[in-house]
């Protein structure tokens, strides 16, 4: 039987070794003549920052898909339409997802209350999924998909996907950043505190994903500086 994408991206994974746990990255060939998904399993640059997707296909507003929680009901995103989201594409064997986790924590504790939501994707097999939860609380939303969860993932307009990465996206549904890599908590403030200001009227998207990339780059000056 042939492997699914994802089958095929751990394939690739246990050749490659559990040596390298950074952030791996999956791409899509479509062979002819029918479309189908292929995903390759790639280590990124260890030392690479985390920055923006550089790609002119991330979406204006956040696409619309559907992904089951640990339990197999579906949700849909739309579930939350109205509330600004932190979506954090992740997987269990990803170790920069897996430091990201307390902080994601932290913000869903913070911020729900005030009508904020962190919903974490898992790309990755649910069994898989099931295990380390149960080793690693997470107090968020949490979906999974295995195939579907890479043409969600895809929705954001990622097509060289490094895990993890995280679409914040305001309460009206633009997606004011795609975020590759681990997101680090001066970073995660920073940049809801613009998607707060976008939600009281105070700035446009466009203002507002500007302002975004003013604040990272800030942010990231001192430790380039360190170098």
């Amino acid at each position: 039987m042939k492997p699914t994408p994802l089958q095929a991206a751990y394939l690739g994974f246990g050749v490659i070794g559990a040596a390298v746990l950074g952030a791996f990255t999956y791409e899509r060939t479509r062979p002819a003549p029918v479309a189908a998904m292929s995903a390759v399993l790639r280590p990124a640059g260890p030392a690479a920052p985390a920055t923006p997707a550089a790609s002119s296909a991330v979406p204006e507003r956040r696409p619309d898909f559907t992904l089951r929680d640990l339990d197999g009901k579906p949700h849909p995103i739309s579930s939350w339409d109205g509330r600004p989201l932190l979506i954090n594409f992740w997987a269990t064997w990803c170790a920069p997802c897996r430091r990201e986790i307390p902080l994601l924590n932290r913000l869903q504790h913070e911020f729900s209350p005030k009508g904020f939501e962190v919903i974490g994707i898992a790309v990755d097999f649910a069994a898989d999924v099931r295990s380390f939860k149960k080793a690693f609380p997470i107090d968020y939303p949490l979906l999974v998909g295995e195939d579907d969860g890479l043409e969600a993932a895809r929705g954001f307009g990622v097509e060289a996907m490094a895990f993890p990465f995280t679409a914040f996206v305001d309460a009206a549904g633009h997606v004011l950043l795609v975020h590759l890599g681990e997101l680090h908590e001066d970073q995660a403030r920073a940049i809801l505190g613009v998607v707060s200001r976008v939600d009281a009227g105070g700035l446009t998207p466009a203002a507002a994903r500007t302002q975004i990339k003013t604040l990272l780059a800030a942010l990231a000056a001192p430790t380039a500086a360190a170098h």
